[in-house]
């Protein structure tokens, strides 16, 4: 741990060994060329077999896991995977999508977007819409039990969906499930920022430059928005030694303000993306286990009591 600082002397025990062979970032100060070749690299380990690849229109698609018991209609979650707006792809998290689909028994789309700087906003979160609509009009989708949830700028994206479903008034999702969500262009913005695993503040800030390009940030960013009324439940997950700790709680403090039911899950000693790199930790397992509970309980649960196959 000592590369990282006395600071970092809190991160869980079992995280501790990542944390020193993790990097404090991905140096977008660079470019994007790197760190796109990189994941691109995870989107092709982290593809697997028999997932169905389906187009929206000419630039979506979703990768669709549906449960063993898939009920039809059913619950659906639609995912919106990480990689800063600026990189990655849906068959990133194909195992995760495929373990909460199963640990759930809700169908889980996961949408591959258009990526900034290429595809500034609005474009991404429009294609995210897209895939939302489509979702709703699937023969085996219950449109009333439909959640959307991302992790990282995929929880980013996830609330900025709620806010459009919400101000376009087509379609309202039951819950917004946002996963140490990337919420706010100002956080990292402070000098002396300290070092973080994974996603630095250096890297936020230039993630999000490339995404908003010449948007009104007010418009464009979740937590600028001054009116959260109305958006469906939420679940924030976040970890203590993440960058997004801050704006996590805000956030979530915000929607409680505004009657919101909000659930806000703290990994103590958790950095960014801890759960998809060390799954198999008690920290992540309890993690995945509460985002599971969550996704049960607004989707599943309430309609089920008293059926004895669910």
């Amino acid at each position: 741990m000592a590369r990282l600082g006395a600071e970092f002397r809190g991160v869980d025990p079992d995280l501790r060994v990542a944390a020193r062979l993790l990097p404090g970032g991905y140096g977008l100060h660079r470019g994007v060329t790197v760190p796109r070749a990189l994941m691109n690299l995870a989107v092709r380990a982290g593809r697997r077999k028999g997932v169905q690849s389906v187009a929206v229109n000419a630039d979506v698609s979703v990768r669709v896991h549906r449960p063993v018991r898939a009920a039809q209609p059913g619950p659906a979650l639609l995912w919106i995977h990480g990689g800063g707006t600026v990189m990655g792809g849906a068959g990133q998290e194909d195992g995760f999508c495929r373990r909460l689909s199963n640990f759930t028994d809700v169908s889980i789309a996961a949408v591959d977007h258009r990526l900034a700087p290429e595809y500034p906003y609005p474009t991404p979160l429009e294609d995210c819409y897209a895939a939302l609509t489509w979702l709703t009009r699937q023969p085996w989708v219950d449109p009333t039990r439909v959640a959307v949830g991302g992790a990282s700028a995929g929880g980013g994206f996830a609330a900025a969906l709620a806010l459009l479903a919400r101000d376009r008034g087509e379609i309202a999702p039951a819950l917004q499930m946002l996963v140490y969500p990337m919420l706010d262009d100002r956080t990292g913005a402070s000098p002396n920022q300290r070092p973080r695993v994974m996603w630095s503040a250096r890297d936020n800030q230039i993630a999000w430059q490339c995404y908003l390009g010449s948007a009104d940030p007010h418009t464009a960013v979740p937590a600028r928005r001054a009116d959260l009324a109305g958006l469906p439940p939420a679940w924030i997950g976040v970890g203590s030694m993440d960058l997004f700790y801050d704006e996590s709680l805000a956030y979530g403090r915000r929607l409680q303000q505004a009657g919101i039911p909000t659930d806000v899950h703290i990994a103590d000693g958790a950095f960014h993306a801890f759960d998809m790199i060390a799954p198999n930790t008690s920290i992540s397992q309890h993690f995945f286990a509460d985002q599971c509970r969550a996704l049960r309980k607004a989707l599943v649960e309430h309609l089920v009591h008293g059926n004895p196959e669910v």
